[in-house]
Order: C-alpha cells, then structure tokens, then sequence
C-alpha cells in the first residue's frame, strides 16, 4: 500500500472507530494500591519486628539487617505469587532518561530435578545487569561491563501486569563496579539527605528541639499528545524522533483557545479512565486530568509524593500511559514539541520540602512577614536559584526541549524567580530594611448570594516565570515532558542544602551578635537579598524588554540551546557544590556531561537523517508525480488551444528543486565529524544542523499546499490533531 493510500485507509478507519469496550472499573477502595508490595502490605505479612525494622528504614533511612530483608524477601515472593508473577526484576533508571530492567526467574531447581522457587535477601539486595550498553560517561572502560543494581526499600515494589502474566519489579539504585553512580536515583537520595542534613542545621539554630526527617516532595504534571497509530505508522519521524519534522499549519489550531479545558472525546475520556485505574493499582495519586492548550494534547497530574517515590511513579506513569494508550489504538506522544505551530508539552515540577514536626516549611502562613522558618527556606530557594540558575537550566536540557524554552508558549531560557506581590513585597521590605505587615488577599465577592465568598489569594499565578511560588511550594515550568524528574530534582536539593548551609553559618553569627532570632534572621536575609535579589521578577518572562534586561542589567544567563546549557556541568562553582554536598563526585558530574552531550548530539544527527530520507524518498516523488500530472495537461490544454495558468507546476517545480538542494547540502553538513571537542559538536549540531533541517523543511510544508491531496504521502496535522 503506498504512503498515500495508507493515509486515506488510516482517515478511513479512525472516523469509524468506536471507543474500545472496558467493564466498568471497581471502586477505588478496591483497587488502590492492590499491586503494591507496601507498609500496609507488609504489614499483614510480616513478623512485628520485622515490620518495624523495614518501616524504620523506610521513614528514617536506618540500616536492615540481613535477616530482616530474607524475611521481606520471602513475603515479597509470595506474595508476587499470588499476584500470577513467575519472575522479578531490579528496575532502573539510567542517565538518559529511560528506563531499565533485567528479568529473572523465581525458579531453580533441587537435586530430584524439581522446580521450586526461591528469592533469598541477597537476592532482594544485590542485582548483576550487563551495564555495557549504558551510557556510562567514561566511568569504565569499555571492557568492563560490570554493573550493580541494590534495592531501594524506601519505593515500594510493585507487579506490572500484562495481558498474560506479570512480573515483580524492584526499585532499585545503579551503579558501576567500583561505585559510581550510572544512574538518576543514587544522586536523588544523596540530594535529599544533603538537603535534610543543611536543614536541621538551620532549623536547630532557631531554637527547634524535635526535627524529623525532612524530604523534598513533588508533584509533576505531565503534558502529552494522543495520536492514532494509524496515523503513526504512516509517519517515520514520530516512530523513530518523537516529532513531526515536516507539517504544514493547519488552518485551525489553536487560535481560538477552545481546547483548554474543554469537553474531552469520548475515545480519549475512555483511555483516560482506564489509565488512571492502572495508575491507582500502583499507588500513583493520579488526581487531575483535562484537556491542554493545543488540538490533541493532554494532561494528568497526581498528588504531590516524597520526591524519590515521586520519582520512580512519574517514570511508571510515563510507562503506562503508553502502554494503555496503544490498548486503545493510540501513540503517546511524550516529546516536548510533537507538532509545529502549536504549543509543545512540559513537566511541571511542583517542589516542596517538609517534615512531619515543622511541616511544610515552604507554607507562608497567613503572615509570612512573622514565619521565620518560612522565611528562611524561601530565602535559601531564591539564592539557589540566582546561584545555581545556570545550572537548572542544564538539568532539563534536551533536543526536543529546545523546541520549547524561550517561545512564547513557555518559560523562557532564562531563570528568575516569581514570588507574587504578598511576598516579594515583604522580601523587598526585609532588604530595605522597612518590613510592613503584608497585604492579605481579602475576600472574593461577586455580590451574587448564591455564589460563596470566599478567601482570594495574595498573589496572581505568573505562567511565563520558569520558577514560581505558587502557593506552598515552587513550580519548576520549565522541565520537559520526557524528562526524568530526577535530574532538577538533584539540582533544586542540593542547591537548597548549599543555600541553607550559607544560612546556618551566616545566621549562627548574627545569634551570637543578637541572640534575638527575629533580628538575626532578618540581618542574614537582607544580606541575601543583597546578593541574590536580581532573580526576582513578577513581570513578563516572554517580553524581549525583560530578555534584554535581565542579561544586561541583572546578570542573569540566557541559554537558548543545549549546547549553549550544557557546559554548566563544567563550572567550578557547580563541581564545588556537588562535590561538598556529596552529592557528585568530579568524575560522576563529568560523566553526566558526556552522557548528556552525546543524546544531544545523537537526537539531532537522527532527525537530520530522517528529514533527508522523507524528503527523499516521501516528499520529492510526490512533487514530482504531481508536477507530471500538471505538466501533461498543459501540454494536452496547450495542443488544444487552451491556455492554462501554470504558475503552480512552477512553484511545485521550483520549491521540489530548492528542498532537494537543500538536501544535499545537510547530507555534507552530516559528514563533518572533526570537532576538537563535544563542545565544539554540540555548537555545530545548534548552530549548523538545526538550521540546515529547517530550510529542508520549509520547502517540504510549501510543497504540502501545492500538492494534491491525494497524492501527498504522509498524515497531515490536520488530520493527526484533530480526528480522534
């Protein structure tokens, strides 16, 4: 069947279709959490000590014993068992995004020959995975393969089901022979108790006597596109790239904001419902889900969890979400700019840090000029990011959210700080030295009695702010939608304990000048305010005024690419934080250099490929099939006297001809390769490869609107977007 032909049959069959049939869903008693070997389970299965050592280690982080964990083990066993799971394996979460499992067998044999099963502690404890073929930043030489996975018993395990069986799957950490971290979860944990160690510091300085554990908490809210694989599998780039690398605009997309929030079809509000039982099973807190901005694309957002479990759920989340979408004869698209013309997808990151003693310290309270503690924390995240602003912007640097940062559909390359009026009010005040009590929101009246008043808040919400307040918690708007949330995870801990460690000495000076604990914390702020306050900005993060400004006048760093983000990882003052924290050894902060430089330069060098050959093989014989048929009856008008405008074969003719030049000039760019570093790459790839793709396809999408329809190759936006 040609491209064309599996087009129409693809139109064809999808507005026919009708929503797949599901059994209505059990209540949510009954299926939360049922695949999920958690404290509550372990609890009916454990001995009392044994239970209260694991629960020990989960909330505390407390050493287990070797005989505690072949007691886990065994009721992890049986109860996998009795879920329908023949085997087990270690998940993982390397460097590059992805996710990574190795399964193995419960099964042995004895000395009759007989299969029983077994799965012992050490077992549980320590996985061997071949970790050749994971990026690994020079870590290792390429000889040595050896990697290690170790359980994480603070993330639950769980059972992925499939329509046949099941497996157990363990959270688990990864690292190399010699204990390097190869993955994204080793940091994570090390940021957390880097952050918790800083933090009883500060908070043990003003006068608090029981602290708890503190953790970081996140909430991600996940953006993504719903296309029909038929549609797909007609469409090499989305397989193979993730995105559309040709598309002419549609003439309606989403210029008429009828899609946000809007009525959800009826074939997506079936897989959005399915997918969320999945989710519910597994114990992910799956809590919103509607229509986005542009034709097509999604959202679902769960409750906000202890950042290491949130972690590993918005991987599985990921995971499901495509796995539930191909049940349902779609293909989730995950890549931060699928479609041109319309807005791309994000992550947002919803970040908070608290214990069960202080609580949320991110929480102002009704008068935040009176909550030191809050004062403090906030203070710490304003200097991280003023700090460390660079490097955020390297943790969600990527190809595919390129596409994103710096457009005005979300946040701009540059990092500042949104506080809301209320608040950066009274950080302005505390710097100037002038506090005031804050201004409330006061009462929302509509003067309708039938509609409730009730309390406003301080602050109005800032959509083009990378980094915002919104509330009791800051919202990171600028991670991408295939990212692990990880990596600015990583960074925002470890920034906040260098900040708070800045804090606690600098505020351990003022208490021994004035052991008033107002005046000190106010000295140490306005201190900070001083140095750091430039990163604060309430106004519009997509104005070039505030591009201009914020670079010129604040100091702040415009990083528009990976290329120009990257190099980050490579500051003294980034090598200095990680390694004082703990956090990142110099070796293991430079592997994540190499590893993420090298998916830059790959994703790029893969696009670059496939727009040559769909322009090739796709788009050209299109153009030239289409500008024979016009040719010929020009000719046939022509012989029977008639003049026909043959203004279009020329337009087909000329822009068929420019694409193809175009072509064979990013195949030569293509084979340069002598780049006397992966800098010196990464910059060719952005400033040369990327612009030599757009010329390819700006000729491509002329062509799709002077080319019959009937004859064009691959599904168009607007079929793609909007039939469903």
């Amino acid at each position: 069947m040609s491209g064309n032909a599996s087009r129409l049959a693809a139109i064809s069959a999808i507005t026919g279709a009708k929503p797949i049939s599901t059994e209505m869903p059990a209540s949510l008693n009954e299926i939360w959490a049922s695949d999920v070997f958690n404290l509550a389970t372990m609890e009916e299965s454990l001995s009392k000590n044994a239970f209260k050592a694991i629960k020990e280690t989960v909330h505390t982080g407390a050493v287990l014993d070797a005989a505690t964990a072949d007691i886990v083990a065994a009721a992890m066993k049986d109860w996998a068992l009795s879920k329908g799971a023949k085997f087990f394996s270690h998940i993982f979460y390397p460097m590059t995004n992805a996710t990574a499992e190795k399964h193995d067998g419960f099964i042995i044999t004895n000395s009759d020959g007989n299969a029983i099963t077994e799965f012992t502690g050490s077992l549980l404890i320590k996985g061997e995975p071949d970790g050749s073929s994971f990026p690994n930043g020079s870590l290792r030489m390429t000889n040595a393969a050896r990697g290690y996975t170790a359980w994480d018993p603070s993330s639950p395990a769980y059972i992925m089901n499939t329509p046949n069986g099941a497996t157990l799957m363990i959270p688990s950490v990864f690292m190399s022979w010699t204990g390097e971290a190869l993955d994204k979860k080793i940091p994570l944990l090390r940021s957390n108790s880097a952050m918790n160690k800083a933090a009883k510091k500060v908070l043990t300085l003003m006068g608090e006597t029981e602290i708890s554990p503190l953790n970081s908490s996140c909430g991600a809210e996940q953006e993504y596109f719903l296309v029909d694989e038929k549609f797909a599998a007609s469409r090499p780039d989305l397989l193979l790239a993730g995105r559309t690398l040709f598309g002419a605009a549609p003439a309606k997309g989403q210029q008429f904001d009828d899609h946000y929030f809007g009525a959800i079809p009826e074939r997506v509000q079936v897989f959005m419902q399915d997918f969320e039982d999945q989710l519910y099973k597994l114990g992910i807190p799956a809590k919103t889900h509607h229509n986005e901005v542009a034709p097509g694309q999604f959202e679902i957002a769960p409750y906000y969890e202890a950042a290491n479990v949130a972690a590993d759920h918005q991987q599985l989340l990921m995971t499901v979400l495509k796995k539930t979408a191909k049940k349902h004869g779609f293909l989730a698209l995950l890549h931060e700019k699928p479609f041109a013309g319309v807005n791309g997808s994000g992550k947002h990151v919803n970040w908070s840090v608290g214990n069960s003693t202080q609580g949320n310290l991110l929480d102002p309270g009704n008068t935040p000029e009176k909550n030191l503690n809050f004062l403090l924390f906030c203070g710490a995240v304003i200097r991280g990011v003023h700090k460390y602003g660079p490097l955020l912007r390297a943790t969600i640097a990527s190809a595919a959210n390129d596409h994103r940062l710096g457009a005005n559909e979300a946040p701009p390359a540059i990092l500042s700080v949104y506080l809301g009026d209320q608040l950066e009010k009274v950080f302005k005040d505390i710097q100037t030295g002038t506090l005031e009590p804050s201004v409330c929101g006061g009462v929302m009246d509509l003067g309708l009695s039938q509609i409730l008043a009730f309390t406003r808040d301080p602050g109005d919400r800032n959509r083009t702010s990378p980094f915002a307040f919104t509330g009791n918690r800051f919202e990171f708007r600028a991670v991408g939608s295939s990212q692990s949330v990880s990596g600015p995870l990583v960074a925002m801990n470890t920034m906040l304990a260098d900040s708070l460690e800045w804090i606690a000495s600098k505020l351990e000076s003022a208490l021994e000048t004035d052991g008033d604990h107002t005046v000190a914390v106010f000295a140490v702020l306005k201190e900070l305010m001083e140095e750091h306050g430039n990163v604060i900005f309430g106004g519009d993060g997509y104005s070039t005024d505030w591009h201009t400004k914020a670079v010129e006048e604040r100091g702040l760093k415009n990083t528009p690419t990976t290329a120009d983000a990257l190099p980050a990882f490579k500051d003294e003052a980034v090598r200095t934080l990680f390694e004082s924290t703990g956090v990142l050894s110099p070796v293991e902060l430079e592997s994540r250099y190499e590893v993420y430089s090298e998916q830059y330069i790959l994703s790029i060098e893969v696009e670059a490929k496939l727009v040559i050959d769909m322009a090739t093989t796709g788009i050209y014989p299109a153009a030239m099939g289409y500008l024979s048929e016009l040719t010929s009856a020009i000719n046939n008008a022509s012989s029977a006297g008639i003049s026909i405008d043959s203004s279009v074969a020329a337009s087909v003719a000329a822009n068929a001809d420019a694409m193809m030049k175009a072509v064979a000039t990013l195949e030569k760019a293509l084979e340069v390769h002598d780049f006397e570093c992966v800098e010196g790459h990464m910059r060719y790839c952005a400033d040369t490869l990327c612009g030599l793709m757009s010329d390819v396809r700006g000729y491509a999408d002329t062509l799709e609107g002077l080319v019959t329809d009937t004859a064009w190759p691959f599904p168009k936006y607007s079929e793609m977007l909007f039939i469903k």
